[in-house]
C-alpha cells in the first residue's frame, strides 16, 4: 500500500488557508516539501509554522488567485520549475456564497459558478497534464453533498458542486492508466470558518474528520470517498426524493 505523503514529488495546497486543505497537509506533511498557494502568501506563517512542526522537510509559499485562470499554467509550470514534479496536488479553495443574493445578482451567481466549478476545472486540467508528462501523482478535489441534487436553499452553490463532480467522474476515467490519480471527496456539512453562524446538518463533521477520511482514501488509492460513509445512504434518499417533498427541504 502506498504511503502518500513518502511518495516522490512535492505536496501542493491550492487554497493555502483553506481548514480543510490544512488538515490534510499536516497529515502529509512528514519529510515532504510543501507549497501553499494562496492570495496572500505573505500571511501564511502560521500554517507554515505549523507545516515544519509536522515534520515538513521545506515549507514554501506562493501566489494563486484560483479566478485567474491564465495564471493557472504559469503557477503550476513554476512550482514544477522551482521544487521538482507535483506528486499530490489538494485544491481546497472555493466560496458558498449568498443564495438569496445571487438569486437576484447574476454577477455573483457567476461568480460562485467560476470559483467552484470553472476555476476548478481549469487547474484539474493543467495539473493532470503536467502529472501525466511526469507519469504519477495524486489529486484532490472536494465536490459535496450539494452536489448530488440541487436544493432550492442553495442551488447555484449546488450546481457548480454537481458540474464538478461530474467532471471529476470523467477525468478519473481518462486518467486510468497513465499513473495519475484522483480522489474525489464527497462531505456533507462540514463544521468550519465556511459555515460559521450556520446551523449543522445531519451527518456533518469537521476539518479534521474530512482530513482523516481524505488521508485514509489516498492511501488506500480510492477514487471517491463520503464522509461521513453513511451520507451515501442519505445521497441515494436524496435521489429518489419526489420534487415536492424535495423542494420544502430547509438546506
Amino acid at each position: 500500500m502506498e504511503d502518500t505523503n513518502r511518495a516522490a514529488g512535492t505536496l501542493v495546497v491550492f487554497g493555502g488557508r483553506s481548514e480543510m486543505g490544512m488538515e490534510v497537509a499536516l497529515r502529509l506533511a512528514a519529510g515532504a516539501t510543501v507549497v501553499l498557494a494562496a492570495r496572500r502568501p505573505d500571511d501564511l506563517e502560521a500554517e507554515a509554522t505549523a507545516l515544519r512542526q509536522a515534520g515538513a522537510a521545506a515549507v514554501h509559499t506562493v501566489a494563486f488567485d484560483a479566478d485567474d485562470l491564465a495564471s493557472h499554467r504559469l503557477i503550476v509550470d513554476a512550482i514544477v520549475a522551482d521544487h521538482g514534479p507535483i506528486g499530490t496536488a489538494v485544491l481546497a479553495f472555493g466560496i458558498l456564497g449568498d443564495q438569496a443574493r445571487a438569486e437576484t445578482d447574476a454577477a455573483h451567481a457567476a461568480a460562485i459558478a467560476h470559483t467552484d466549478y470553472v476555476a476548478q476545472v481549469s487547474l484539474l486540467t493543467v495539473l493532470a497534464d503536467a502529472m501525466r508528462t511526469a507519469g504519477a501523482g495524486s489529486l484532490v478535489a472536494f465536490s459535496s453533498i450539494a452536489g448530488v441534487r440541487a436544493r432550492r436553499a442553495n442551488y447555484v452553490y449546488g450546481s457548480a458542486k454537481a458540474g464538478l463532480d461530474a467532471f471529476c467522474s470523467g477525468l478519473t476515467d481518462a486518467l486510468r492508466g497513465s499513473g495519475v490519480r484522483l480522489l474525489l471527496v464527497r462531505p456533507g456539512f462540514v463544521v468550519g470558518r465556511m459555515t460559521e453562524g450556520m446551523s449543522p446538518a445531519p451527518l456533518s463533521s469537521t476539518p479534521d474528520e474530512v482530513a482523516d477520511a481524505t488521508v485514509r482514501a489516498l492511501r488506500r488509492g480510492r477514487s471517491t470517498v463520503w464522509i461521513p460513509g453513511s451520507l451515501v445512504v442519505l445521497a441515494f434518499a436524496f435521489r429518489l426524493m419526489p420534487r415536492w417533498l424535495w423542494r420544502r427541504l430547509p438546506r
